[in-house]
């Protein structure tokens, strides 16, 4: 076959790809699950999770993965890489999805019902350690206060407020908190968050916090 009769026959399986697009056709058809495809590369992806191959490994830690944009997302942990940035707090994020249910907080929608009592909250996450008051019984009691919790990790971060411990340190300033709530809170002092000014000190802040 010629240069010229192999350039035409490239461009006969560009057209049929382009065709394909356009008329919904998928006539690539993965022979274990029986899902289809309009392009050829496209059935890589899904035969490689059949096979159990995973060709692109993490120089960091080995994980490895079907894709090569699976790989470039996972690499974000080890780089700290945060390249969606929040509009309306500048807080920053390593996945699109993590900032688009983000903006639910400062739109005040709230998707995300528990089935139990109909509260609703904005981020899938506070949904989920919500349920756990339905679920589970508060097991864990602080001898200090008689405060329960429903695990251990929510009733040692209580009990930092009675031992005096504030493992939650700013970047900025070398101010620590009890919470990391409440340094959320304060971080916004340094990022231009600012609606009035404490005269004695001329100290600007955006929100007073109920700890310090």
């Amino acid at each position: 076959m010629t240069i010229r009769n192999v350039g035409r026959s490239l461009e006969g399986v560009k057209d049929l790809f382009d065709i394909s697009v356009h008329t919904g056709e998928k006539p690539y058809k993965c022979n274990k699950c029986g899902k289809s495809f309009s392009a050829s590369s496209n059935l890589k992806v899904p035969q490689r999770i059949h096979t159990c191959e995973k060709p692109y490994e993490c120089k960091e830690c080995g994980k490895a993965f079907h894709t090569a944009s699976y790989l470039v997302i996972y690499e974000r942990i080890h780089t700290g890489e945060k390249t969606f940035m929040c509009q309306e707090c500048w807080k920053a994020f390593s996945y699109s999805y993590q900032l688009t249910i983000h903006y639910g907080v400062h739109s005040g929608e709230k998707s995300y019902e528990c089935k139990e009592c109909g509260k609703t909250f904005a981020l899938c996450g506070r949904l989920t350690r919500h349920q756990t008051t339905h679920s589970c019984k508060k097991r864990f009691e602080c001898n200090k206060c008689g405060k329960t919790f429903t695990c251990i990790a929510s009733l040692k971060k209580h009990q930092s407020i009675h031992t005096g411990e504030k493992h939650y340190e700013c970047k900025e300033c070398g101010k620590s908190f009890h919470l990391a709530s409440t340094l959320v809170t304060h971080d916004r002092i340094h990022t231009g968050k600012k609606s009035y000014q404490r005269k004695e000190r001329g100290e600007a802040f955006g929100e007073t916090s109920c700890e310090s």
